[in-house]
């Protein structure tokens, strides 16, 4: 099994290869919004436990030091009486810290102070990352250890080199001292990159640390990693093109959700799956989330739960709003994002085509009372044999035309009607057949987009990587197998070999024959990106389908929302 090369956010940058940029300033008071002034910048830059360079300047604030500040800094009037005034030395220390990591004692403070002048002198703010030393020595000390986290008791601790003396440069000293003790702290605990550094500033209880080494043992490697309890049951289930990365993150990471905390403290074990490419571990991710329904987990477990749109097949067909796709050669769109929508859809086709809305099943040659549907015109009333079933199998087939080809004569019916409501000022009432089209617009496209690869027995597809191409092999929209093709190997025995491992898919029925929806969705984005090589086999997007008319309505819709946003 190839490891691969993950992302930043993924492996981390390690500590011994950033450069940081510590700084400590000076000032006239404790508030910069309230008036307060730099009186003195001081920076120290390195990286691997190296100096890089150091940045020193008083700044002449235009202003008296008052006095309890010259006693406490040293820093005069005359001393900086002849200093160059912050708008000279705030650009060229942000020249200086250019592409580095600020670090602050007591952070918000000092970056406080920065951001302010920048804001003041309308200077770009470069977005720095920053770490504050103060912050991690709460989290990395104990008061058994130190009785307080100021820079001078921490100086002392590591036994920095340089004394603090409320002196921007000899306190920014200081401070290097201080963060290069907090990182070999940190790395006997296996923290060993920014990014970790990052998170464990951040409010995790010891007994989540303490569960670290429950990662220990996963590769870096693509794949699925599952959070089992005491009793060996799935907690939760994820994906990651890192396993050890992403779970390790775990039991560091500022996790906003209080559930991924609770369920951190029920794990007993993670276990990995390694899978060949990220795809095959998103596909995997799914069908066990479908499997086994963790509790931790909220997306994708109930993936037999949607809500489609039928057009049945029987002597006098009609529309129906049902949870299941049968093999029943009825024709279906959907899935829906709820049975609102398709109530929506519906009642879009029923005010559009004029075919039965009752619910009994009608024998060929019914004679029943009619309904008020027929007088309204609104029915061909197939009930009381007035309509010969070759009309009625006309207006059947613009129905299916429209949920299955192309809808033309549905948007145009919804789109006079709306024309007629807006003409009259009844907004809402157009809004709502609005909302009705969109609906059916949706569910269509989605359903010719899923039978664009479920009615395909074979596609093999691949995309570079790293480490030469990563092949899939597609059957009936089921992923059925995934491996990496290494660089300079002849392709055509290798994926010979690939067809002949790969699961056996027998061709289904409807639109999701042989996989869920979600799987098949996630196999198109796949096809859909920039890269892709067909290997064997083709696929194709139809000229005459929903998403040309859906387009205008998806743009319009996204600027009603960009509108509704506060500014």
């Amino acid at each position: 099994m190839q490891e691969v090369q993950g992302t930043f956010d993924e492996l981390g940058r390690p500590l011994s290869s950033t450069t940081f940029c510590v700084v400590d300033l000076e000032t006239t008071g404790g508030s910069a919004a309230g008036g307060s002034k730099i009186t003195e910048f001081g920076a120290v830059k390195v990286c691997g436990g190296e100096v890089l360079g150091e940045f020193q300047s008083l700044v002449n604030p235009d202003e008296l030091i008052p006095a309890f500040i010259t006693v406490l800094t040293g820093i005069t009037n005359q001393m900086v009486i002849s200093a160059p005034r912050i708008a000279e030395v705030l650009p060229s220390f942000l020249e200086f810290a250019k592409g580095s990591v600020l670090v602050a004692h007591n952070a918000p403070f000092d970056v406080g102070f920065l951001k302010h002048n920048a804001r003041e002198l309308d200077i770009p703010w470069p977005g720095f990352e920053v770490l504050d030393t103060a912050v991690l020595a709460r989290r990395a000390l104990t008061r058994d250890e130190v009785p307080n986290c100021k820079l001078s008791t921490l100086a002392m601790k590591f036994h920095a080199t340089t004394t603090p003396n409320h002196r921007a440069l000899s306190d920014a000293r200081a401070t290097v001292d201080v963060l290069h003790g907090l990182f070999e702290r940190l790395g006997n605990l296996g923290v060993t990159t920014l990014e970790e550094v990052s998170t464990y500033t951040s409010k995790v209880t010891p007994e989540q640390r303490k569960k670290r080494h429950l990662a220990d043992h996963l590769p870096v490697a693509p794949g699925v990693y599952v959070f089992r309890d005491s009793k060996d049951e799935p907690l939760y289930i994820g994906t990651s093109r890192n396993l050890r990365a992403r779970t390790r993150s775990y039991f560091t990471k500022a996790e906003t959700r209080t559930r991924m905390g609770q369920m951190v403290m029920l794990a007993q074990r993670i276990e990995g799956i390694v899978c060949a490419t990220p795809l095959e571990a998103q596909v995997r991710e799914l069908r066990l989330i479908g499997k086994h329904r963790p509790p931790f987990n909220r997306r994708s477990k109930f993936p037999d739960k949607l809500t489609w749109l039928k057009l049945t097949r029987e002597p006098w067909p009609r529309l129906s709003i049902v949870r299941v796709v049968l093999d029943d050669e009825a024709d279906y769109i959907g899935p829906f994002r709820g049975r609102q929508s398709a109530e929506g859809a519906l009642t879009a086709l029923h005010d559009s085509f004029k075919i039965r809305q009752c619910t009994p099943r009608l024998a060929l040659k019914a004679r029943s009372s009619p309904c008020a549907l027929k007088e309204m015109g609104h029915c061909l009333s197939p009930c009381d044999g007035s309509v010969d079933i070759e009309i009625y199998d006309a207006e059947v087939n613009r129905v299916r035309r429209a949920m299955v080809g192309d809808p033309e004569d549905l948007v145009a019916a919804v789109h006079s009607h709306m024309l007629y409501l807006a003409r009259n000022e009844r907004f809402e009432e157009a809004a709502t057949w609005r909302d009705r089209l969109t609906s059916f617009l949706r569910a269509s496209v989605r359903t010719q987009r899923l039978r664009e690869v479920t009615g395909e027995p074979e596609l093999v597809a691949a995309a570079p990587h790293d480490e030469g191409w990563e092949v899939h092999v597609i059957r009936y929209g089921r992923l059925a197998g995934a491996g990496i093709l290494p660089r300079g190997t002849h392709p055509s025995g290798w994926v010979d070999a690939l067809l002949a491992t790969a699961e056996t898919v027998p061709a289904g029925f409807g639109p999701i024959p042989a996989a869920t929806v979600e799987e098949t969705e996630c196999l198109l984005r796949w096809l859909d990106s920039p890269g892709i090589r067909m290997v064997r086999g083709t696929w194709h997007t139809s000229l005459q389908s929903g998403a040309r008319h859906l387009i205008p309505f998806e743009l319009a819709d996204s600027r009603w929302q960009e509108l509704q946003r506060p500014s």
